[in-house]
């Protein structure tokens, strides 16, 4: 997995800052930032997400469609 920019489903953009493991279970998690701001979070919010979550597909009114789609053809100021 790629440490870049990523486009959620629902069309907001995240940086993808680290992968990480968890202490316990050695699960991989991916640390990511989102690049917008938001009233109901904060500004530039820090989430993460086990990594398997983070790659899988979502349904959504009957289309499946990847959670997160690495954006590797430009930088994210130009989407």
């Amino acid at each position: 997995m790629k440490l870049w920019i990523y486009k959620h489903y629902k069309w907001n953009l995240y940086e993808v800052l680290y992968i990480a493991k968890h202490t316990e279970t050695l699960e991989e998690l991916v640390v990511y930032k989102a690049l917008y701001n938001s009233a109901e979070f904060w500004n530039n919010a820090i989430w993460i997400r086990p990594k398997d979550m983070f790659q899988e597909n979502v349904e959504i009114n009957w289309v499946v469609s990847p959670r997160f789609t690495y954006i590797w053809d430009k930088k994210y100021e130009d989407i």
